[in-house]
């Protein structure tokens, strides 16, 4: 079992305290909590796979492949470059929290 202790202001650790007053079974709450936050990376993670794949299309490249040129300074900067890169690295992140919550 976890201790786990953490350093609130003080009106967030009195709002934590009214939630947590309102649910007789606090494992149930956070394991509800934990659970609804996976389910908000799942989801952000396919709404970055359509743009990935607006993308993709719009230049015949894989978002892998357009990233390795794009940091290795094989393509330009144009807009639509620095905003692919920026989903793209966007989905990485998400992809390695995710690895992290199984």
């Amino acid at each position: 079992m976890l201790n786990l202790s953490v350093e609130l202001q003080p009106k967030t650790e009195q709002k934590i305290k009214k939630i947590l007053d309102q649910h007789s079974d606090k494992e149930v709450f956070f394991q509800e909590s934990i659970e609804s936050q996976v389910n908000e990376l799942k989801n952000g993670i396919i709404n970055i796979e359509i743009d990935l794949k607006e993308f993709e299309h719009r230049y015949q490249l894989s978002s892998c492949e357009f990233y390795r040129q794009f940091k290795e300074g094989e393509l330009g900067d144009e807009e639509d470059f620095i905003t692919w890169a920026g989903i793209y690295e966007m989905q990485l992140e998400n992809k390695k929290k995710k690895l992290l919550t199984k």
